[in-house]
């Protein structure tokens, strides 16, 4: 959820390029490669990571023949991929980042939704939470929704943290006057000041 709301809040060109500048300002000020090269691993393992716990969650949940179609998922993931990086690389296509990150965070929310369910689900299966069954709930395993109100509580709460993140992306913080960083920047000179 929270790498869903972050590509959520980072949609707009500018705000990711404000981003990644400041990250990298930041390393080369505190005066050390050794930072900067830090910030850089720690950005890359993050990102590994979280593909390793996504992958994990799939295999898991998978039947023991599943194990095919998150195989094959993999494949032709890595082969968009390279189709991406060739059209770029070769032709100088340009990813439109508003709606990659738009598409991008919304597949990892509802991973997040399906992950929650799915988890509560095996947890009351293992016996380690109890399950409180509610008879109007429908059972939709592909959405991970369960008619136990213990799971139905987990995907709830995903719901209202997706609206209070949209509600703060899209209308909170454009009203936020902008940072001390971005204050503190000198002022652009005017067309009159002669350049030396």
């Amino acid at each position: 959820f929270y790498v869903s709301y972050w590509l959520l809040s980072k949609m707009e060109v500018v705000k990711w390029n404000h981003f990644v500048k400041s990250k990298v300002q930041d390393a080369l000020t505190a005066g050390s490669a050794l930072a900067l090269a830090s910030a850089a691993f720690l950005a890359v393992y993050r990102e590994g990571f979280e593909t390793v716990l996504f992958y994990k969650a799939l295999f898991v949940s998978a039947s023991p023949s599943g194990a095919m179609p998150v195989l094959a998922g993999m494949i032709a993931g890595g082969l968009v991929l390279v189709a991406v990086y060739v059209a770029i690389d070769r032709f100088g296509v340009r990813l439109p980042l508003k709606p990659f990150f738009a598409v991008t965070s919304t597949f990892l929310y509802y991973m997040a939704f399906v992950f929650a369910g799915n988890g509560v689900s095996d947890l009351q299966e293992g016996g380690i939470i109890p399950t409180t069954v509610v008879s109007w709930a429908p059972r939709v395993p592909a959405l991970g929704i369960y008619p136990t109100l213990e799971s139905l509580a987990a995907q709830g709460l995903l719901v209202l943290l997706a609206l209070a993140a949209l509600a703060w992306i899209f209308f909170v913080a454009p009203r936020r006057p902008p940072g001390r960083r971005l204050e503190s920047a000198p002022p652009a000179p005017s067309g009159n000041v002669p350049v030396p």
